[in-house]
């Protein structure tokens, strides 16, 4: 038997038992089969069954519901989508606000299912911050974030900027030079709202089989090891496990990122650093950092992991001392009294990555299927827009839903855009990487002359633009 609570720390907290539901030994028949039962699959199953009671759904995974990205990500709730702006920026301004307005919404939407349904998972809505500390050009980006926010219409209530006393009120961080401040997150226990998805679900009638990996899957027809389910909709909901299941790997790059998570930490150590209402918060590093304190008061802290070649997943988990001791390095940076803290846990996750960074919700009527995914890392939330949105899409409702920049509605999976043959998507992944490693290291030195760091920022500017 797998041991499922060595997963991540979210999984070891849970106290119900991880007892696996039965696999599926049968051929069945339903109206819409669903693979994986993580996030993207439990939200679609939901809002389907909440609007057609009548439909007939299955889901079919792998492990066990909350296996995947689901049970092990940093917890932050986003009211946004990777890349909306730039999703949005050719739209009409009230059109564009309707859209805004329909992302912010994420969360509250997220609390209104969790208070229906009495699933708890440790959900604060207290808003993120987005900080500036280790060098001066991080202020100056996130001003430039600002002034573009301002451009596309969203004002002091969507997000607002922190001079350092400000910042200090919410979070005390080492060198803090400032922040930007959006109320639109909440953090959350993600293998508890993903558990009691799973449980909602079934008692919603939607029929939900473990251990049961999809070993081929066309059009209308998934099988099994020992079963097989025929269906009017097929709903792959992999993200990060894409390339389990060709071909829809061509569209979604495996990454990983990997988290540590410190003992619960005394009262006066919280008292110097903050975080009160369970603010999310991340250094704006293009190295992709991130945080929140837990109900039990740790602190969870993670960054970027890699891509392997071939885009093949990892399977273990067990974090080297490098990957731990870089987490510790970089959290220790900004908060310098927790250098010594006890790691009490390390995990990690693979997570989908779009070409473009484009995130998408597609369905094609002509072949029945249906997928969202492309979240870049900020799944937790687009997963919940995700899930409506295919619901809509799946019964024909035409709503603000389904009319989004992102939505490809009557399109086929070969549409989507496809990440480049190897060797070009390893050598270009850690290219880029790199200069992002390079750009740090060089800024957060000060005595880095200035046409060096400028050399450092530019590089990694446009290595970054060549993803987009």
């Amino acid at each position: 038997m797998n041991d499922w609570r060595r997963i991540s720390l979210w999984m070891e907290q849970l106290e119900e038992p991880l007892r696996p539901r039965a696999s599926l030994a049968a051929e069945l028949q339903a109206d819409v089969a669903i693979v994986g039962a993580g996030y993207s699959g439990l939200w679609t199953a939901y809002y389907l069954k909440r609007q057609a009671p009548q439909l007939r759904i299955v889901i079919l995974e792998a492990q066990i519901a909350g296996f995947g990205a689901s049970g092990r990500n940093g917890g932050w709730l986003i009211g946004d989508l990777l890349g909306s702006e730039r999703l949005l920026a050719g739209l009409p301004s009230e059109q564009r606000q309707a859209s805004h307005q329909l992302l912010h919404g994420i969360p509250d939407e997220v609390a209104a299912v969790l208070r229906r349904e009495a699933i708890a998972c440790d959900y604060r809505k207290g808003g993120v911050l987005y900080c500036a500390a280790r060098y001066p050009e991080q202020r100056e980006r996130l001003q430039q974030q600002l002034q573009d926010h301002r451009q596309a219409g969203l004002g002091e209530d969507d997000y607002r900027w922190l001079e350092p006393a400000q910042l200090a009120e919410q979070l005390r961080i080492a060198g803090g030079l400032g922040a930007l401040y959006s109320p639109h997150c909440a953090t959350i226990q993600p293998a508890r709202l993903a558990r009691g998805l799973a449980r909602c679900v079934e008692d919603l009638g939607v029929q939900l089989f473990e251990l049961s990996a999809v070993t081929d899957w066309q059009p209308g027809l998934l099988r099994t090891a020992e079963g097989s389910v025929r269906a009017d909709w097929i709903v792959p909901a992999l993200e990060g496990y894409a390339a389990s299941l060709p071909p829809l790997g061509r569209h979604q790059l495996p990454v990983q990122s990997l988290l540590v998570a410190t003992e619960p930490l005394p009262a006066e150590t919280w008292a110097e650093l903050g975080l009160e209402r369970g603010q999310a918060f991340c250094e704006n590093s293009r190295q992709v950092t991130y945080g929140q304190r837990t109900a039990d008061d740790r602190l969870v802290f993670g960054a970027r992991g890699g891509y392997r070649f071939g885009g093949r997943l990892r399977q273990d988990f067990n974090l080297s001392e490098a990957e731990r001791d870089l987490r510790r390095y970089l959290f220790g940076e900004l908060f310098p009294q927790l250098r010594n803290v006890r790691l009490s846990h390390a995990w990690g996750g693979n997570l989908g990555m779009a070409r473009r960074f484009h995130p998408h919700m597609l369905a094609d009527r002509r072949s029945g299927i249906a997928l969202a995914g492309g979240y870049g890392g900020e799944g937790v939330g687009a997963s919940n827009l995700g899930g409506r949105t295919l619901a809509d899409l799946i019964l024909g409702r035409d709503s603000l839903l389904t009319r989004q920049p992102w939505v490809l509605a009557d399109t086929a999976l070969d549409s989507l855009p496809r990440w480049e043959p190897e060797p070009c998507r390893w050598l270009g992944y850690n290219a880029v990487i790199q200069s992002f490693v390079h750009e740090d290291r060089v800024l957060a030195d000060p005595h880095s002359p200035p046409w060096r760091r400028r050399l450092a920022a530019r590089l990694a500017a446009a290595m970054e633009g060549l993803m987009r």
